[in-house]
């Protein structure tokens, strides 16, 4: 069933007629064999089935890829009960890749002429997603706020999934008391208030979210955590360690030189840098036009031979740890969140906003699911530890 609030049309049954246009006929049949690849039926009753209420749907996705899709279901032009499912199916048979994407194209080759990241443009996604509501944010994160995937080896709560996550980061940078941290792009500050109270280390955070910044001085204040409102390319001082949670997203390929010549300038001799990011299997652009149009503005998912290059010269990779699959679980409970506190919060957001945030939160936990997505953590050295690093054991 839809979530409540949701009012859509009724379900087609079958393809369109005539009367409707023969275009649409013949694409509702060709997407009809497509999707049956990945096993989901247009019309069907299982949970991961796609359930039609206009005829012109396939006509817009045939055009428009991934945003028309994501567009439609905004618009209640088709529904899933189970969204995530749906997007399982559709990675793991490969339909994702197979499907032409103009629109993913043109982003692509935005992109590889244009710097999307600039000090300029990289604020807007601030304006738009993390400056929204902290009082939003608080119900569907959690207390802690933490926006990154949680750790969910020996977790069976968000919560301790997310403090299994803060404690792991805070032992793979081997934390001392007294110590010199810098957190790029620190969000509400749950990295900076848990290594500063339980390691006793001192916390340059740094973000471009005027929401953000006020709320982790705000949880922070009797801690020796320093917040900034300011881009990460403003940092210019020695760090005993650096820690970025989540941000990496955000920074762009024209930008990957810079933010690692920062983060090596910045870092001091023998210290550590923990990069945790989402990240690509292939070599494709990592821009999808839905989401960045209605989620993540000028965001791009990095792919690992991308972020490899960028390393050249500038850090040993010390170690790779790959968690993605517990991002799913993560993001399924940030969902169970939103379901439960969205009565409070639907008369102040748009009419739009429940489906739009439906679609997003349970699109990527599809995907993570299928391991079409990867998150990884870096621990990262300038010229390589003497003796090697071992990775703490959890």
């Amino acid at each position: 069933m839809p979530p409540p609030g949701d009012v859509l049309p009724r379900r087609l049954p079958h393809p369109p007629t005539r009367r409707t246009g023969a275009f649409d006929g013949l694409l509702w049949r060709t997407y009809e064999r497509l999707l049956a690849r990945a096993d989901i039926r247009v019309g069907g009753d299982r949970a991961w089935d796609m359930r039609v209420h206009d005829p012109r749907l396939f006509r817009r996705c045939a055009f428009h890829g991934s945003l028309g899709l994501g567009e439609a279901y905004i618009e209640g032009w088709w529904d899933v009960p189970a969204l995530d499912q749906f997007f399982e199916r559709l990675v793991r048979s490969g339909l994702d890749r197979r499907a032409l994407n103009l629109r993913g194209l043109a982003a692509a080759i935005v992109a590889a002429c244009r710097n999307l990241q600039d000090i300029r443009l990289a604020r807007r996604v601030a304006e738009v997603h993390y400056d929204l509501s902290n009082a939003f944010y608080r119900e569907m994160l959690g207390p802690r706020m933490v926006y990154t995937c949680g750790y969910w080896a020996h977790a069976d709560t968000l919560e301790l999934a997310q403090e299994h996550k803060l404690d792991l980061v805070c032992r793979k940078l081997e934390l001392t008391r007294g110590q010199r941290v810098l957190d790029i792009g620190c969000g509400w500050g749950s990295f900076a208030r848990f290594a500063a109270e339980r390691y006793g280390v001192r916390v340059v955070g740094v973000t471009i979210s005027k929401e953000q910044a006020a709320y982790a001085r705000e949880i922070c204040a009797d801690l020796p955590v320093d917040i900034r409102l300011c881009d990460y390319r403003d940092v210019d001082e020695r760090f005993d360690h650096i820690v970025s949670l989540g941000m990496f997203e955000h920074v762009g390929r024209k930008n990957y030189a810079t933010y690692f010549e920062l983060a090596r300038r910045n870092l001091a001799p023998g210290g550590l840098f923990l990069l945790h990011t989402i990240g690509r299997n292939d070599t494709g652009s990592g821009i999808d036009p839905w989401v960045t149009r209605y989620i993540f503005p000028n965001s791009e998912i990095p792919g690992l031979a991308r972020i490899v290059r960028a390393l050249n010269r500038r850090f040993v990779v010390e170690d790779l740890h790959n968690f993605g699959a517990d991002y799913a679980r993560t993001l399924m409970a940030w969902y169970e969140n939103f379901v439960t506190a969205w009565p409070r919060f639907a008369d102040s957001m748009p009419p739009r906003f429940q489906r739009l945030w439906r679609y997003y939160l349970l699109l990527f936990a599809g995907v993570f699911r299928a391991r079409g997505l990867q998150l990884w953590q870096f621990v990262l050295s300038r010229d390589g530890l003497p003796g090697g690093y071992r990775r703490p054991a959890f």
